[in-house]
C-alpha cells in the first residue's frame, strides 16, 4: 500500500502528524513498502534533514531534472510514484484534484480516504498528551490575561467598562489575550470575546464594547508553534455583579461539565454522555428549543476530539471512548434575555477513566 500527500505542514495536520515538519509551502510525501519520503526543495531541504521524522529526503531539484525539466508538483508527483513503481495510490480527501487527475493520466489509480487519513491519529500517545497538556499551557496564559484585563476594568456611565482611559471591547480583551499567547509559544486564531447577547451565538468572536454585570464568554483556541498541537479553554465571567439567574446557568454549566467528565471512561458510548447532559438540563428547567427564530438553550455538542486540529475526529457524542482519546468537554446554555455560558476543559481517556488536563480557576465574578 501507497499513500502519498502534498500539502504545507502548517494548513495540513495529515502532513505535520507523517512527517513531524513544518514548512509553509506544499511539499510531497510518500509512504510506500514502510518507507516515508519526503521532497523538497533546496531551501527547506537542510532544515528537513535536521527535523524531519522520515526515512529518506530526496531535492525536488533532482527529481525535475529526471522529469524532463519539469518542476511542477503534479509532473514530481508522477516522477516519484513510477520511480518507485506505484500503480495504486492512497490519499486523503482534500488532496489536491489537479495532481490526482495528472497522477491518474499516468495510469496510477488513486482513492481518496475519506475520515482520518492516519486511524492512529485518533488515539495519542503519551509523548503527544503531552503535547497537548503544553498547548493548553499555552492557552492559560491567554484566559489569565483576558481575566487580568477585565478584572482591571472600571465601571463607566451606562455600565460601559473601561480600561487604560478608554472603552473596553472586545476587541481590546481579545488582543491583549492573543498576544499573552504569542509570547507563551503559541499561535491565536478566532479567539472568542463575546457578551451579552452576543455571546448566545456560540462562535459568535464578539465586538463592540463589553459591559458590566453582564456574561462574558471567553474562548481560546491557540496552537503550540513548536509541535502544532491545539490547546481549547473556555470560561464565562462577569465583571462586577452577577443576577441569580446568571449565578444559576453558571453554575448548572459546570455541574453539567462534571456530570460529563465523570462518565467518561473506555467503552461508554459517547452518546451517553451527550444524552445525559441534555437531560441533566431539562430536568434543572433549561430547555433547548427555537424561540423567535433562534436557538435556545444546549444545541452544540458536548464535545469534540482535539490534537493537531482543533476539531478532529472523532465527535464525542460519534464514538465509544478508548484510551488515548483527547476531547473537549464543554457544555453550554444561551438564553437572550440571560446570556450565554460555556465552559470548556480537555480531558484524555485513561484506563480507569480520564484525566483532566487543563485546569484554570476562575471565578463567575471578577471585581
Amino acid at each position: 500500500m501507497a499513500r502519498l500527500l502534498c500539502a504545507p505542514s502548517p494548513q495540513s495536520a495529515d502532513m505535520l502528524y507523517a512527517t513531524g515538519f513544518q514548512a509553509p509551502d506544499p511539499f510531497l510525501f510518500l509512504e510506500h513498502g514502510g518507507v516515508k519520503t519526503i521532497v523538497l526543495g533546496d531551501l527547506e531541504f537542510d532544515r528537513g534533514r535536521r527535523d524531519a521524522r522520515v526515512d529518506e529526503i530526496l531535492p525536488l531539484s533532482e527529481l525535475a531534472r529526471e522529469a524532463g525539466g519539469n518542476p511542477s508538483l503534479p509532473a514530481i508527483a508522477v516522477h516519484l510514484l513510477r520511480r518507485f513503481k506505484v500503480r495504486r495510490v492512497d490519499v486523503p480527501s482534500d488532496f489536491p484534484l489537479g495532481m490526482a487527475r495528472a497522477i491518474e493520466r499516468a495510469g496510477v489509480k488513486v482513492f481518496a480516504i475519506e475520515g482520518h487519513f492516519w486511524p492512529e491519529r485518533e488515539c495519542k500517545t503519551a509523548e503527544e498528551i503531552r503535547a497537548v497538556k503544553h498547548a493548553l499551557h499555552i492557552t492559560k496564559a491567554g484566559i489569565l490575561r483576558a481575566v487580568e484585563v477585565l478584572r482591571a476594568a472600571g465601571i463607566g456611565r451606562n455600565g460601559i467598562l473601561r480600561w487604560n482611559g478608554k472603552t473596553l471591547t472586545s476587541e481590546i480583551v481579545r488582543a491583549e489575550s492573543d498576544a499573552a499567547v504569542l509570547r507563551a509559544g503559541g499561535v491565536p486564531d478566532g479567539t472568542i470575546v463575546a457578551g451579552g447577547r452576543q455571546a448566545c451565538d456560540p462562535h459568535e468572536r464578539g465586538h463592540g464594547p463589553l459591559r458590566a454585570h453582564e456574561l462574558i464568554i471567553l474562548d481560546i483556541f491557540p496552537r503550540d508553534a513548536r509541535s502544532g498541537f491545539f490547546g481549547d479553554i473556555t470560561r464565562t465571567v462577569v465583571r462586577g455583579r452577577a443576577s441569580d439567574a446568571q449565578r444559576c446557568m453558571w453554575e448548572t454549566v459546570r455541574a453539567a461539565q462534571r456530570l460529563a467528565i465523570s462518565m467518561i471512561k473506555p467503552s461508554v458510548r459517547g452518546a451517553e454522555v451527550h444524552d445525559a447532559v441534555k437531560r441533566f438540563f431539562a430536568d434543572r428547567g433549561y430547555p433547548t428549543g427555537r424561540k423567535r427564530g433562534r436557538w435556545t438553550g444546549f444545541f452544540h455538542g458536548t464535545g469534540h476530539g482535539l490534537g493537531l486540529d482543533l476539531h478532529e475526529e472523532p465527535r464525542l457524542a460519534a464514538t465509544t471512548f478508548r484510551t488515548g482519546q483527547v476531547f473537549t468537554v464543554e457544555p453550554g446554555l444561551y438564553y437572550p434575555e440571560t446570556g450565554g455560558v460555556r465552559h470548556e476543559d480537555v480531558v484524555a481517556v485513561t484506563r480507569a477513566g480520564c484525566e483532566r488536563l487543563s485546569r484554570v480557576a476562575v471565578p463567575l465574578e471578577l471585581h
